[in-house]
């Protein structure tokens, strides 16, 4: 048994968040921010939507075995579209059964595997704008879960663990039982061992992915998700600004969100020129990462920065 922070299950797990219009109340600020800018790029009518319904199957492919306990989007990505023609297809034949029918793109996809290359594109795409501007925020979030879970383990073995992780899934008399699963896991089909997979966008079930030979994923919703959108002291920065500069560390603080530079000068009142001007330097310094979508730029608060502020805001 181990664990990994998988991307793609934050992608495939947020989309249909996104896409199912609901008023979610613990990913609110989320989702008022990036659901316009998803439906003015088009994503929220191409591949994933396609591939990805309100609820139900998900093709199986689209969630490859992590190789590792924290692959990349490009790691995961290369795995998409390394898939067997005949592995896609068995998954899009699947999705068909469960849906009555696929829609255009997924013929097409059936017809000619190759062109799992637009698709990964467009989820590259749909990474760098809806996820990559908060992931310190989720990844943070992911490892906070993981090293809980290994903690249970260290104190009160594996069998705490698979009891404790969701109302769904129980262990007893060396046995781990989830509700709701039509099918028998057997520890033959299991192969070399179970995969939980902490999600900061999962529902309240669980979710599972058996695809012999990978080992199986558990999918669960992450401990704190509750916390995740809070937003993050920033108080106490006059100290901070002496050093940084008073524009510099309010461009800081407005970052509780990912922000474009239109947004950060009409919110800061400073020229258009000196918010790019000063959001180069705390990018070069470690303290904003900038997202390209198309002709827009996000710029987001780094791990670095949110530790500064914090530090500040703390009283002495």
């Amino acid at each position: 048994m181990r664990f990994a922070v998988s991307p793609m299950w934050q992608v495939g797990t947020s989309f249909r968040l996104l896409r199912s219009g609901a008023a979610d109340p613990v990913h609110h600020r989320w989702l008022e921010q990036v659901r316009p800018r998803l439906a003015a790029a088009g994503l929220d009518r191409g591949w994933l939507a396609e591939l990805i319904p309100p609820s139900g199957y998900v093709p199986d492919f689209l969630n490859p075995a992590p190789p590792g306990p924290a692959p990349t989007p490009a790691d995961e990505l290369a795995a998409i579209t390394a898939t067997p023609p005949e592995r896609l297809r068995r998954d899009l034949d699947h999705l068909r059964h469960h849906q009555g029918a696929l829609g255009e793109r997924l013929r097409a996809l059936h017809a000619d595997p190759h062109r799992v290359e637009h698709l990964a594109q467009e989820i590259q795409a749909y990474w760098e704008l809806a996820l990559a501007p908060y992931w310190a925020r989720i990844r943070a979030l992911l490892d906070a879960d993981v090293r809980h879970r290994a903690r249970q383990v260290a104190e009160h073995g594996a069998g705490h663990l698979l009891d404790d992780l969701h109302p769904l899934a129980s262990w007893h008399d060396d046995v781990l039982r989830l509700v709701r699963r039509p099918h028998t896991l057997s520890r033959a089909t299991a192969g070399s061992g179970l995969l939980l997979v902490p999600c900061a966008f999962k529902g309240p079930g669980l979710s599972t992915r058996v695809a012999p030979p990978d080992p199986p994923q558990l999918a669960y919703r992450a401990r704190g998700t509750g916390t995740l959108w809070e937003p993050r002291p920033a108080a106490g920065t006059a100290a901070l600004a002496a050093v940084l500069g008073r524009t510099r560390t309010l461009l800081l603080t407005e970052l509780d969100a990912p922000a474009t530079t239109t947004e950060l000068a009409a919110r800061t009142g400073a020229s258009m020129a000196a918010v790019s001007q000063n959001l180069s330097a705390l990018r070069d310094a470690g303290f904003v990462t900038a997202h390209r979508t198309g002709r827009t730029v996000l710029y987001a608060r780094t791990k670095t920065a949110d530790a500064v502020l914090a530090a500040h805001a703390a009283p002495s």
